[in-house]
């Protein structure tokens, strides 16, 4: 079986998380402990370089790293339920907003960049918390007017897919960071759609065993 080495409260975890139970693929699981620094020890860093998380080592030993790479493996090895659309142009479009979430909001607002921000310019609570919301917000507003675009349930489909991996865990982070979620009514509506469902529910980083 595969091996996902995460952690509980990581986005880019929680997106792989969500991808695996819409495939309905099991999946083992090891924590890597982001607070204590586990990501930076040697073992960690001989599954990426980079020392960041999720890493998916599949049974041969292979390991494969970033998140949507990850999710695009997952839909070339396990075709269906699709995550993307066969269509290229929608296919394209899908992965745009993706990206808006996964290149554009979320590596400003992690954990080490806010370390960083915490330790190197002096920012208490207070300052941390609103450089993280301003940059969610600002993204969502980005990403509310594509998704009031389209009729769809979900972002451009009827079903989740690619784009509500990346949104559910950023809309988790939006409460943590205090965003009003009402300026954007279409992607709370996508958001309360996808938690209703159980395999939504079961990535939950409240459900995963090193939750604390």
């Amino acid at each position: 079986m595969m091996t996902l080495h995460g952690y509980w409260r990581s986005s880019a975890s929680y997106r792989v998380r969500i991808a695996f139970a819409l495939k309905g693929v099991e999946v083992n699981h090891h924590a890597v402990n982001l607070r204590t620094g586990e990501q930076s020890k040697d073992t960690h860093l001989a599954r990426n370089v980079q020392g960041y998380v999720p890493v998916l080592e599949l049974e041969d030993g292979t390991q494969l790293t970033q998140s949507l790479a990850i999710m695009d493996y997952l839909d070339a090895t396990y075709p269906e339920p699709r995550l993307m659309p066969p269509e290229p142009i929608l296919r394209s479009k899908i992965l745009a907003a993706s990206l808006i979430i996964a290149s554009d909001i979320s590596p400003i607002q992690n954990l080490s960049v806010l370390k960083f921000i915490r330790a190197e310019h002096g920012q208490d609570d207070v300052g941390v918390t609103k450089w993280a919301a301003h940059w969610i917000a600002k993204g969502f507003k980005a990403l509310e007017l594509i998704a009031q675009a389209h009729e769809t349930e979900f972002l451009m489909t009827d079903a989740p897919g690619f784009f509500e991996c990346c949104l559910i865990p950023q809309a988790y982070n939006a409460k943590r960071f205090g965003v009003d979620m009402t300026q954007f009514p279409k992607l709370s509506a996508i958001n309360a759609a996808c938690l209703q469902r159980p395999e939504f529910e079961k990535a939950r980083p409240e459900n995963q065993l090193d939750a604390v």
